[in-house]
């Protein structure tokens, strides 16, 4: 198995860049936002998070299916 960490490197990069956006956009509502997802119980969390994972998952399957055009 080969590892292209160039590639790799970026998509790091992409997703320090997107995760950045709303602390620089919303810097002043970010507190209360992080409070709230702090008052939130271990299951909402899961939940949350799957979520994420699901949706990030579906846009790798989007932006591949582009390139296959």
């Amino acid at each position: 198995m080969h590892i292209d960490w160039s590639f790799l490197l970026s998509a790091l990069g992409l997703a320090f860049i997107i995760e950045g956006i709303p602390y620089f956009v919303f810097s002043e509502r970010m507190p209360r936002i992080l409070i709230s997802i702090i008052e939130r119980g271990p299951r909402q969390l899961r939940i949350l998070g799957l979520i994420a994972m699901i949706f990030g998952l579906l846009l790798i399957s989007f932006g591949q299916s582009l390139t296959d055009l």
